[in-house]
């Protein structure tokens, strides 16, 4: 089954599994875990993808990595841009680093130590800036009339979608391989790359999976955005433990790929956040960042109905502030 709407965006299934190809290798296949204590909870099965595990702690490193290795010799000699809060950032800059490029990421002023120390630490640069009062894609904007950079946007872009969606061809081999067919799918929803990139290669290999995307209290603007059909936009002076997926409106590219695949959404709050973040440690045995864990939170909290389901759902990250994660275990 062929995408024919997702491919006149340049995004298809077949580009998922050249993605998937290209990784092979150089990103961690993550397993695919269940937990009795979270499968009674739900009243059905729930199919864990930890993405905490993989390289640097979260599912950027696929995007970068198909992003950056498609480029040319001389665009990686150029450099390569991004932005990111953190996550993208050390994906980018370790797939830099095993391409040969220069990266180059603006990042806001508070984002968490442990991820910019991690992407100074690949080699790359940082550029600072107020995330409540200047926009990262003007400030990037700015560089590139200035410098010839390839950019490597945190989810709109072609290859960038296809890279996540590995993810979800992943999870779908692994739960054929259990004999198990998925109903649903909850993924943890920014932008929009992770979701729109599985959700494209889940309607060509199991088209019978509902997707469904979890957000965090207000930056829910993706399925607010789905629901009205046009792209709203978050109030970003909003603060949000969340920050790995604090964006402030679903791209351009990912939005119709996410209105016309994603059956439902849900809006997750900071307690629910803090909640699941505290079961996926005691329960788990896994470290989960905020943004990461609100597919978990939405099953735990019930949004989502799993009951007499098979449902996956994604650990997007695993980069929390060591502070504010020991904050969260001791409330």
């Amino acid at each position: 089954m062929t995408d024919s709407h997702s491919e006149t965006l340049g995004i298809s299934a077949e580009g998922v599994r050249a993605a998937a190809a290209r990784l092979q290798g150089k990103a961690v296949r993550t397993p695919l875990l269940e937990n009795e204590i979270l499968n009674q909870r739900a009243g059905g099965r729930i199919l864990i993808k930890p993405e905490t595990l993989q390289r640097y702690g979260s599912f950027k490193f696929r995007g970068a990595y198909n992003r950056i290795s498609q480029l040319s010799d001389e665009e990686r000699r150029n450099g390569v841009l991004a932005w990111s809060s953190g996550n993208h950032a050390q994906g980018v800059a370790l797939a830099s680093k095993l391409l040969g490029a220069k990266a180059t990421i603006i990042m806001p002023e508070d984002a968490p130590a442990i991820k910019a120390q991690n992407v100074r630490a690949l080699g790359a640069d940082i550029i600072t800036y107020d995330r409540y009062t200047e926009d990262r894609e003007d400030i990037a904007a700015k560089i590139l009339r200035d410098r010839d950079m390839a950019l490597a946007p945190s989810f709109d872009h072609p290859h960038i979608v296809e890279g996540q969606g590995t993810l979800a061809l992943e999870v779908h081999e692994d739960a054929s391989a259990m004999d198990v067919s998925l109903d649903a799918f909850v993924i943890c929803c920014g932008g929009g790359g992770l979701t729109s990139g599985c959700a494209t290669i889940l309607e060509s290999v199991s088209p019978g999976t509902s997707v469904w995307i979890a957000e965090p209290e207000g930056y829910d603007e993706a399925w607010a955005s789905i629901k009205a059909g046009e792209r709203l936009k978050a109030d970003v002076s909003k603060p949000t433990i969340c920050d790995a997926i604090a964006t402030a409106s679903p791209g351009w590219l990912t939005f119709p790929i996410m209105q016309r695949l994603v059956r439902g959404g849900v809006t997750i709050t900071e307690q629910e956040v803090r909640e699941a973040m505290v079961f996926a440690y005691q329960h788990l045995k896994l470290v989960v960042e905020p943004g990461g864990a609100v597919a978990l939170a939405a099953i735990l909290s019930q949004k989502f109905d799993a009951a007499g389901k098979v449902t996956a759902i994604t650990l997007s990250g695993g980069n929390v502030d060591p502070a504010l994660f020991a904050k969260i275990l001791q409330n």
